[in-house]
C-alpha cells in the first residue's frame, strides 16, 4: 500500500494540502504548500514553466538574465516608492516649486553682486600688496611704508594731542585739542566695536609685525589708519589755520596712509574705503559732540 508521502509526491488525491505548481511534475517538479486555514484562490492561473520565460526573452531579443533583472527591479519596494513619488511630482508640477526652494535656486542679485565684490576685493588687495615682505617686488620701500603706518597709529596721536592741550597757552587752543582728543578716543572706540562685531581676518599675506597692536587688531575690517586718517585730515583743515601747501600735505597724508595699509598687506582694499568712509562720518558726529567752552571750563577749572 502505498504511503501518503507517496501520494503527496505523486500528487493524487482530493482536497491534499500540497498543489502542484506548473503542472505537478510536468510542470518542473516545483511545489507551493497552501495555507489550511484560507481557501485556495479561485482562479488563479499556473505560472509558466521556466523554460517559457527564457523562450519568451528570445523571441523579444534580450537576454534572460536582464529580463528576469527587469522582472525583480519593477516588482521591488524602491520601484513601487519611487513610481509613487514620481507620480505625484507630475501630479504638482502644476503647482510650482515651494518658495524655499526656488530661492536656492534662484540666488538673489544681492548676493551674487557681494560675492563678485568679494572676489575681486581678495584679488586686487593680494596684486597690490607689493611691500608685504622683503622680497616682494618693492620690499626696498616696506621701511618707508611702516613708517607712514606709523605716522597713522592712534598712540602717537593721543599722546601729541595730550602734550598740545597740556602746553596750549589761550581757551581756544585748549578747546580745539581737547575736542581733537576725545575724537581720537571716539575713534578708537567705533573701531574697535565694527572689528568686534564684523570679524574678518587680515589678508593672508600679511605679516603681524605692526607697531603696538592690540586684542582686536587681529582683525581687518575697518582699517583705523583710515579712519584716523579721514577724521584727523577733516578736523585739521575745518579747525587750524593753514596755508595752501600744508592744507595739500594734509590730504597727501591722509591717502598716504590709506594706500600703505594695502601695500604693506595689512588690509583689504574694502577694508581701506569703508575705513575713509567712517573716518569721514565720525567727524560729523565729533561736531554733534563739541565741548563747549563752558564744559571746558568746568572740565579744566582746577588746572587753570
Amino acid at each position: 500500500m502505498p504511503s501518503p508521502k507517496a501520494k503527496n509526491r505523486s500528487g493524487g488525491g482530493g482536497g491534499s494540502p500540497v498543489s502542484g505548481s506548473g503542472g505537478g511534475p510536468n510542470g518542473g517538479g516545483r511545489y507551493e504548500f497552501m495555507s489550511l486555514n484560507r481557501a485556495a484562490a479561485p482562479s488563479s492561473p499556473p505560472l509558466p514553466p521556466p523554460h517559457h520565460h527564457h523562450h519568451l526573452a528570445q523571441r523579444q531579443g534580450s537576454d534572460p538574465l536582464s529580463a528576469t533583472a527587469r522582472l525583480r527591479a519593477s516588482e521591488s519596494p524602491t520601484r513601487r516608492r519611487g513610481s509613487g513619488s514620481s507620480t505625484g511630482s507630475g501630479a504638482g508640477q502644476g503647482q510650482g516649486m515651494p518658495e524655499e526652494d526656488c530661492m536656492r535656486l534662484n540666488p538673489s542679485i544681492l548676493g551674487i553682486a557681494l560675492s563678485s565684490l568679494l572676489a575681486i576685493d581678495l584679488w586686487l588687495s593680494k596684486r597690490l600688496g607689493v611691500c608685504a615682505c622683503e622680497d616682494s617686488p618693492w620690499g626696498s620701500v616696506r621701511p618707508l611704508m611702516k613708517l607712514v603706518e606709523v605716522s597713522g597709529h592712534g598712540i602717537p596721536w593721543l599722546a601729541g594731542t595730550a602734550y598740545c592741550v597740556y602746553k596750549s597757552d589761550s581757551s581756544a587752543g585748549r578747546e580745539v585739542m581737547l575736542n581733537l582728543f576725545m575724537a581720537l578716543l571716539l575713534d578708537l572706540v567705533l573701531v574697535g566695536i565694527v572689528k568686534a562685531l564684523v570679524r574678518r581676518r587680515r589678508p593672508t599675506h600679511n605679516r603681524m609685525d605692526m607697531f603696538a597692536t592690540f586684542s582686536v587688531d587681529r582683525y581687518s575690517f575697518p582699517s583705523g589708519h583710515a579712519t584716523r586718517a579721514a577724521m584727523c585730515g577733516r578736523f585739521l583743515l575745518a579747525h587750524l589755520v593753514l596755508a595752501a601747501p600744508l592744507r595739500v600735505l594734509v590730504l597727501l597724508w591722509a591717502c598716504t596712509v590709506g594706500l600703505s595699509r594695502v601695500l604693506l598687506g595689512r588690509h583689504n582694499v574694502t577694508d581701506v574705503l569703508f575705513g575713509f568712509w567712517m573716518g569721514y562720518c565720525q567727524y560729523n558726529l565729533v561736531e554733534m559732540l563739541w565741548l563747549s567752552p563752558q564744559a571746558l571750563q568746568a572740565l579744566l577749572g582746577p588746572l587753570a
